[in-house]
């Protein structure tokens, strides 16, 4: 078999295993909204809801994969990489004349945004690269985060509130934030895409109709909509990095990642093949940061806090680093399985269940125990369960690193070779040597 059918071969199966790990999903948030008692629109909504996490986390991951999966490089500064699109989109889209109170920018069109978004976060993330990439595994780390605070301090510093640059004004807003543009979606719907109260389009009206009779909101139907924009932007991401991976430049990073020296005494200059791949990571963070947060009304410093980054790892750790099938599927389960997951479980307990109040503190929700009375500890949890959130990402994370520290897929990881070194058994009575074995699992 060539290596073209086995690639081939082995993007197929991905594909099923990505759609059968949605499915699994959608069944149990399916039963999870039967259980609470959720109509069609509500349930279509969590599905909904579900798919936009999954494809957002995914994103990031896949674009993080890149830089440590790929290439061994610790970037813990997702979040402010990820700020860095979202606000040069709003405050080049941003208009120009905004009204009182309003947030100036230079009323350029959204895809000018968007490029420009990548393009910033991209530069960031190369003038990050030059002092940093001289630095090994934790302290690239330090450095990263700190420039995630830093970026995220300044969109919230009421210094740049309202600046000018050349004549023109700008700002971001402060603490308050600026708005982002309306969403490009609507304008398949409304006449007016920043009025959702104006008339519909006939084609909007014509889908509003179709599905109403199903029961689903013309919000749920938007919603949708760009959920599915996200979905292909997911393919997109994948099939970039796979072809890049699947490169002579992508070899060169498997083989940095394995050992830089090795890959710097055969003449590659691996300094600047990771400014490179740190550089293009960064721009895909940011475009993941347009996407994600970018469609929401207003952003806000507060939308790029360092947890969304330690979200970002724990999905690609799942998954398994070094394989891009491993970040969507990692993405998936984080969405569903961790992240709202919890807040499900929590309110079918409650609807099944009377516990009563939850008490205030965990020494009096303990301290019915003593008695064999379970109730108020369950309630007191029930009512933090955003907070035992991160107790259950901790148990996830010791799990992991002690069983498969690999990961779900992290076995996959592609070798720097390019050949097929995996070993064949030779013909009995030595009629041809076996290849060598490359170290890497199948």
């Amino acid at each position: 078999m060539s290596t073209t059918d086995r690639l081939t071969g082995r993007l197929n199966n991905d594909a099923v295993l990505i759609v059968g790990v949605v499915l699994a999903l959608y069944a149990l948030f399916v039963v999870f909204g039967v259980l609470i008692g959720l109509d069609a629109d509500g349930i279509v909504s969590t599905l909904r809801r579900l798919t936009f996490l999954t494809a957002v986390y995914a994103l990031l991951a896949l674009a993080l994969n890149l830089q440590w999966g790929y290439t061994g490089l610790f970037n813990i500064g997702v979040a402010g990489f990820m700020a860095v699109g979202a606000y040069t989109m709003a405050m080049l889209t941003a208009p120009v004349d905004p009204g009182a109170g309003g947030v100036p920018g230079l009323g350029l069109p959204l895809w000018v945004g968007i490029v420009g978004g990548m393009v910033a976060a991209g530069l960031v993330g190369g003038l990050t690269a030059l002092p940093a990439l001289r630095l090994r595994a934790d302290y690239l780390a330090i450095v990263t985060l700190a420039l995630s605070e830093i970026i995220r301090l300044t969109y919230n510093s009421t210094t740049f509130q309202r600046f000018s640059v050349a004549g023109a004004e700008l700002g971001t807003g402060g603490a308050s934030g600026i708005p982002g543009p309306v969403n490009p979606v609507s304008t398949v719907y409304y006449t007016d895409p920043a009025s959702p109260a104006s008339p519909p389009t006939a084609l909007g009206g014509a889908i509003f109709d179709f599905f109403g009779g199903f029961g689903l909101e013309n919000t749920t139907v938007i919603g949708w909509t760009y959920t599915l924009v996200l979905v292909v932007f997911v393919g997109l991401f994948y099939f970039l990095l796979t072809r890049v991976g699947n490169s002579p430049f992508g070899r060169v990073l498997k083989a940095i990642r394995e050992d830089e020296l090795v890959a710097s005494s055969l003449g590659k200059n691996t300094q600047w093949f990771k400014i490179k791949t740190f550089v293009l990571g960064c721009a895909l963070m940011g475009l993941a940061g347009i996407l994600w947060q970018g469609s929401q009304s207003l952003i806000t410093p507060a939308l790029f806090l360092p947890i969304v980054t330690f979200y970002v790892f724990v999905a690609l750790i799942i998954g398994g680093s070094g394989s891009n099938t491993g970040s969507v599927i990692g993405g998936g389960l984080f969405a569903g399985l961790l992240f709202l997951g919890p807040t499900f479980v929590g309110r079918i307990v409650d609807a099944s269940f009377d516990l009563g109040g939850a008490p205030s503190t965990f020494t009096d929700a303990a301290a019915t125990l003593g008695s064999l009375d379970a109730a108020p500890l369950l309630a007191y949890s029930l009512d933090r369960v955003s907070t035992l959130r991160f107790v259950l990402l901790g148990i996830v994370l010791v799990y992991l690193m002690q069983r498969r520290p690999e990961g779900l897929l992290g076995y996959r990881k592609e070798p720097a070779a390019a050949v097929d070194l995996s070993r064949r058994d030779a013909p009995e009575g030595g009629g041809g040597p076996a290849a060598t074995d490359g170290g890497e699992r199948r």
